[in-house]
């Protein structure tokens, strides 16, 4: 028997980074969206729909850019726990942080990787099981050289192993590969670049044989040689992107690279410096320079898929996306542009075609906020309905 569901909306944003649109109705059966159209003088009585008229209508969010096994706490101690902590012990920390992301209205994820794959192993075993609605993309454990940044979420090929041979021996049942090519951003000197990790060769060969897997490639790259060697490598997407400058985002826009700027994660570190004493001049300084080249980025037609490093320090998972998607609006993005950011391109970054859009025919996968367009993002704070394929998600699981 089909199941119909008909929703009036105050306001709706569709995903595609349009003018939010008043008045609608979202017409929703067998699980999928059918129509949406003005809802004044249809001919569904008003007792025969939810009645959503106060509050907006928007796609699930998607977070690019995620790591489930890790906190975003502060304390030290409780971060070297997790790093090496048995998949018995990181499961209940994922199922926390999927709760967490699911609060704020997040309905996929694309993690990052991290060093025992324990966040592909919930995936693969766990996560219809626990009843939890959030589509995750897992790459495993990352790659990165030996003796160079990336232990914390992956591992290195063998001795005089090429990382395409690496990868093509790699067993796991992943959704992505995720390369480091850089190291990490400095906080104590502003601007510094390190070394690519790896040299063009070395990257493309395994990109080719990621995609010979049926893998894309997500990179870990800062400063502009790591993100120009990424960039011609041919990779997905390009991860953080701090310093890369001006050429490297008019080759993205050229490409339709996506990139995931990341940008929060430096004023994370800036107030977790500055509760420890520290100077947080440099971090904030870096955020800065990234709003800058977000904004050339959107000059440009960069793709920007929004994704949070939700795992560092400070930076919580569902909350961030908040943080995230405010920096994205001081760059200069209309908040539907930014709500594009985190729904329908992210929803081309992790290749799945029915989520990030509300249109006819795609999966009925929604949230309702309330107040009108311009209450967001804060008002994620109170995400008052989730629909995940075409059903109500039950608070208790929240």
């Amino acid at each position: 028997m089909e199941e119909s569901i008909h929703i009036r909306s105050g306001w709706l944003i569709d995903g595609s980074g349009q003018k939010a649109l008043s008045d609608q109705l979202i017409s929703i059966e067998n699980d999928r969206i059918q129509s949406i159209r003005k809802s004044e003088g249809s001919s569904i009585p008003h007792a025969d729909s939810v009645d959503c008229s106060r509050h907006t209508v928007l796609p699930g969010l998607i977070d690019s850019h995620v790591h489930l096994f890790m906190s975003g706490t502060g304390d030290r101690k409780i971060r070297e726990d997790q790093l090496d902590a048995p998949y018995e012990k990181i499961k209940p920390v994922i199922i926390e942080h999927i709760k967490g992301l699911l609060r704020y209205g997040v309905v996929a994820v694309r993690d990052g990787g991290d060093r025992h794959a324990h966040t592909l192993r919930f995936k693969n075993e766990s996560l219809e099981k626990d009843r939890l609605s959030l589509c995750i993309h897992a790459a495993g454990r990352a790659w990165h050289k030996p003796n160079r940044y990336g232990r914390l979420i992956g591992r290195a090929p063998a001795a005089h192993e090429t990382l395409a041979n690496a990868i093509m021996a790699d067993s796991e049942a992943k959704d992505h590969v995720k390369i480091v090519n850089s190291g990490l951003n400095s906080l104590i000197n502003f601007g510094r670049q390190t070394p690519p990790q790896f040299d063009l060769k070395e990257l493309k060969d395994a990109v080719q044989a990621s995609n010979h897997k049926g893998w894309p490639v997500m990179v870990h790259a800062n400063g502009e040689m790591p993100v120009g060697i990424a960039i011609n490598a041919g990779c997905r997407s390009i991860e953080h992107g701090f310093f890369m400058g001006k050429e490297n985002l008019k080759k993205l826009a050229e490409k339709q690279i996506f990139w995931i700027p990341t940008a929060f994660t430096m004023k994370a570190f800036a107030d977790h410096f500055n509760s420890g004493g520290s100077s947080t001049d440099v971090p904030l300084r870096n955020m800065e320079h990234q709003l800058e080249q977000m904004a050339m980025a959107r000059k440009f037609g960069v793709p920007i898929a929004l994704g949070t490093d939700a795992g560092s320090p400070g930076v919580h998972h569902g909350s961030s996306m908040i943080e995230e998607l405010k920096l994205l609006m001081d760059a200069g993005f209309s908040v539907e542009e930014a709500i594009r950011c985190a729904t329908g391109n992210g929803a081309k970054v992790l290749e799945i075609e029915n989520l990030g859009r509300l249109v006819s025919g795609a999966d009925a996968s929604f949230i309702v906020v309330p107040g009108p367009p311009s209450h967001l993002p804060e008002s994620l704070r109170s995400v008052q309905q989730i629909y995940v394929n075409g059903r109500l998600y039950p608070q208790d699981y929240r």
